[in-house]
């Protein structure tokens, strides 16, 4: 065979291992970086470093900022309950709603309204720790969520009204209706908490 083929077919198989290797990084690093920004504020997902839930440094910080006044207001804070738990809607992006639900579990631990021991505080944790809501398919992270807070929500003490469209919560899940699912039962949590009246 001839010298300048033999090279010329080594640098085509080359390259083409090196196209492979880089498509696989970069699908690597596209699923890495998909930290879910919140308010366009960059590094601001849960398992962004830059986020540091609980201090007053990072972008977890600067999101909360937005976040407390985007729903300072009782009249807002009704309106994405109501939409949530009657329409399965609200922020377009579900972080906002975890933050909203983050915040409200933070200052429930001093009002005593996020269910004592056992209850939401064990919630925020996980949330916190970025890795049960965070890792794997939005599905299954939406699942492991509304598992969580639906099995806490008799220790807010809500009405026999709001315990069963909790269960339709339950119900979606099964349907794998798992968006409608996680905001219904966010906005009946945020609703048994007294987040419209207490912010």
């Amino acid at each position: 065979m001839n010298h300048s083929f033999i090279l010329s077919l080594s640098y085509l198989l080359l390259s083409g291992l090196l196209l492979q290797s880089q498509s696989v990084i970069n699908a690597f690093s596209a699923s890495m970086s998909n930290n879910k920004e919140m308010y366009d504020v960059p590094n601001s997902g849960w398992i962004a470093p830059e986020f540091n839930w609980g201090s007053a440094m990072g972008t977890g910080h600067d999101c909360a900022a937005i976040c407390r006044r985007n729903y300072d207001s009782s009249s807002d804070r009704k309106e994405l309950i109501e939409n949530l738990v009657s329409k399965g809607s609200g922020p377009e992006n579900f972080e906002e709603v975890k933050l909203v639900l983050a915040l409200a579990w933070q200052n429930g631990r001093w009002r005593r309204t996020d269910g004592g021991r056992g209850g939401y505080g064990d919630v925020l944790a996980n949330m916190a720790d970025a890795q049960r809501y965070e890792t794997g398919s939005e599905d299954k992270c939406s699942e492991l969520l509304v598992k969580d807070m639906e099995e806490r929500f008799v220790l807010l003490k809500p009405s026999s009204e709001d315990i069963d469209l909790m269960k339709t919560c339950l119900t979606e899940l099964e349907a794998n209706n798992f968006d409608v699912a996680r905001r219904r039962c966010a906005g009946l949590v945020l609703k048994a908490m007294g987040f419209i009246s207490d912010g």
